[in-house]
């Protein structure tokens, strides 16, 4: 008996049932189990040819991308309706700035040609009150104390010296506003001193000193006439670069400054200035000529728009929009006052010397 009349060997692995017998193993009889079918019994594994698979050579094992599905396919957008070009925007509430400015010019022309003593009073009201804006920021933004008190008296002090006594009397009043602001910050303690007293000589100059000239070109005998042209020239000024900027303006004039303000905006500035200085010199000003006119518009135009940048620089230093919100729709005095502040020795020194002191 060779090896190939036994049965088939169970396959490794196999485990057949508890009961099977070597009577079982011996007959050749093919274990009952799911390994097994009838073919495996027919054909034992020693006596059945392999099959001959061919070699074939390793394939590396590419991963396939899952194809998309329809769910996570995105929805087509829908087609956007046209969008109407976006109007330029003046930034301010028109209807409330126009009412307060027209508000502020009643008061300042019936006290102007009424009694001159109560516009001089309006000065000093608006220079108290443009210190107190100019000081509040400056702690707030800065933590820097000029002193309020001192101020407020001295500049409202300045105002009167120089409509009473005239440049000599307001070179006096800053002297002693500046040894007043010097002393009264004398009574804290020494941190800071010198950052607060030097803010506080800045702001004497800054605000009462340059209004002072305001109140010393009423004193003329044409006084009144002389301040209405200082502010319809700024007004005008004003308005003439607004107008042209707004509509015109694509060329920065100082970005990192005032964004919003263009080089077309001070053309219409200079134009409109010019042309309201010639009228105002013709018709307002006892011996001027509409030459001195336009002279004189062209150094309020560029006056009013260095004055503008100027307090833009402080207020772009402090990271704040307005100096205040008294006004609406204008924010604070000292948003009105910007320009009209450097023009009042413009004009007032231009007036002497075309037409003399009066």
């Amino acid at each position: 008996m060779n090896d190939s009349s036994r049965g088939a060997p169970p396959r490794a692995g196999y485990w057949g049932p508890p009961d099977e017998g070597p009577a079982q193993a011996a007959q050749g009889a093919a274990p009952a189990g799911p390994a097994y079918d009838a073919h495996d019994a027919l054909y034992p594994a020693e006596t059945r040819p392999m099959p001959i698979v061919p070699d074939m050579p390793d394939v590396p094992d590419v991963p396939q991308e899952p194809m998309p599905s329809a769910a996570s396919q995105p929805a087509p957008e829908a087609p956007r309706a046209p969008q109407a070009p976006q109007k330029k925007s003046a930034g301010r509430d028109l209807g409330a700035a126009i009412g307060v400015g027209v508000g502020l010019g009643v008061v300042i022309i019936a006290s102007l040609f009424i009694v001159k003593a109560v516009f001089v009073g309006v000065i000093a009201v608006a220079v108290v009150v443009g210190l107190w804006e100019l000081t509040s920021r400056l702690q707030e933004r800065k933590g820097i104390k000029a002193p309020l008190v001192p101020l407020a008296v001295g500049g409202a002090a300045m105002v009167v010296a120089g409509y009473v006594r005239g440049p000599e009397g307001a070179w006096v009043a800053v002297a002693l506003t500046a040894l007043a602001v010097l002393v009264w910050r004398m009574t804290e303690p020494p941190e800071g001193y010198l950052k607060d007293v030097t803010a506080g000589v800045f702001a004497a100059f800054y605000v009462p000193f340059l209004a002072t000239f305001v109140a010393m070109m009423l004193t003329a005998d044409d006084g009144p006439r002389r301040v209405l042209t200082f502010l319809l020239l700024t007004v005008v000024s004003d308005t003439g670069a607004y107008a042209i900027g707004w509509r015109f303006g694509k060329h920065k004039l100082a970005p990192r400054i005032s964004p919003g303000k263009t080089r077309e905006g001070l053309v219409g500035a200079v134009t409109f200035a010019m042309a309201a200085g010639a009228l105002c010199m013709e018709f307002l000003i006892d011996g001027g000529t509409w030459w001195q006119g336009l002279l004189i518009g062209l150094a309020v135009a560029v006056s009013a728009t260095l004055g503008d940048l100027g307090e833009s620089m402080i207020k772009r230093d402090l990271g704040i929009k307005d100096m205040g919100t008294l006004l609406p729709g204008h924010g604070g005095i000292m948003d009105r006052l910007d320009s009209l502040l450097p023009t009042a020795p413009v004009v007032w020194l231009l007036l002497v010397v075309f037409v003399g002191s009066g």
